[in-house]
């Protein structure tokens, strides 16, 4: 192990999930999620993915026609066990049923545990649009439902739908993502019924609840798509909405029935339910 490493911190001023997943595709190593931003740790410099970050913040303001400012901090660490003071800043997240931990932490008695590391996958509990999710899970999920998790992530909703006696398909397109999914599963001693690299067109089932947390742009995009693979009186739960994007997606989803919309701060996740003969 070598005498010292390299932390940089990230602080984006908005679009945290944006820059998440961007850090996803790029890193070699996991990151940590903090309440407004990011530190990678490295034994290698850090320059370049410092210069990545700020390119794609550029890139992000271009496209999104506002300010997205980051602020990065690079130094060079005495190599003590950071891990260990890293486990020690990772707190559990309880969301009634739910008590989503790290592994190194114990299950919580009475509540529907949930084990998974912070940072080694995006999904934990932490992020306000999965807390909205695992409240609509909680809410509106029975026992033998069929249950379509899309863009699954780290698994964490599909985990939770599994835990309150679904039965659960999920899929993403990023092999990473199925690969935690798949590892989160098993840490948790449970089991998909089907779990893919691919989108959901891929499968020819029909659900019960599909759930949907990806961004406002891909949940308007097949839309026709989640249509076609729900029942009558069936319900999705979409998420991964900002506020200023809510009447895009309530618009492609109108021949739905709204039946509860749950913020955030400024992310919104929109449950609603489809209507006989759509």
């Amino acid at each position: 192990m070598q005498d010292f490493y390299y932390m940089l911190v990230v602080k984006p001023s908005s679009h945290l999930e944006l820059f998440s997943d961007f850090l996803v595709d790029i890193l070699p190593v996991g990151f940590e999620e903090t309440d407004d931003g990011f530190i990678i740790r490295s034994e290698e410099d850090l320059e370049t993915i410092s210069w990545g970050i700020e390119q794609f913040s550029e890139a992000l303001q271009r496209a999104l026609g506002e300010v997205v400012d980051v602020e990065l901090t690079l130094s060079k660490e005495k190599n003590d066990d950071w891990i260990a003071q890293y486990q020690q800043g990772i707190t559990p997240v309880e969301i009634d049923p739910f008590y989503i931990h790290p592994t190194w932490e114990a299950p919580k008695e009475g509540m529907l545990n949930i084990a998974i590391d912070r940072a080694l996958a995006f999904g934990t509990g932490h992020h306000p649009t999965t807390a909205s999710c695992l409240r609509a899970v909680a809410k509106y999920v029975k026992p033998d439902d069929e249950v379509m998790d899309v863009g699954c992530g780290s698994g964490i909703l599909a985990i939770a739908a599994i835990k309150k006696g679904a039965i659960v398909d999920a899929c993403d397109t990023d092999p990473l993502s199925v690969e935690n999914a798949l590892v989160n599963a098993e840490q948790n001693d449970i089991s998909y019924r089907n779990l893919w690299e691919g989108p959901i067109q891929e499968s020819d089932a029909v659900y019960d609840v599909i759930i949907a947390n990806i961004v406002a742009d891909v949940l308007v995009f097949i839309a026709s798509d989640l249509k076609k693979r729900l029942r009558d009186g069936g319900i999705l739960i979409l998420s991964g909405i900002m506020d200023k994007y809510e009447d895009k997606v309530l618009r492609a989803y109108k021949s739905f029935e709204l039946t509860e919309r749950i913020v955030e701060n400024e992310w919104v996740t929109l449950v609603v339910t489809k209507k006989g003969n759509e």
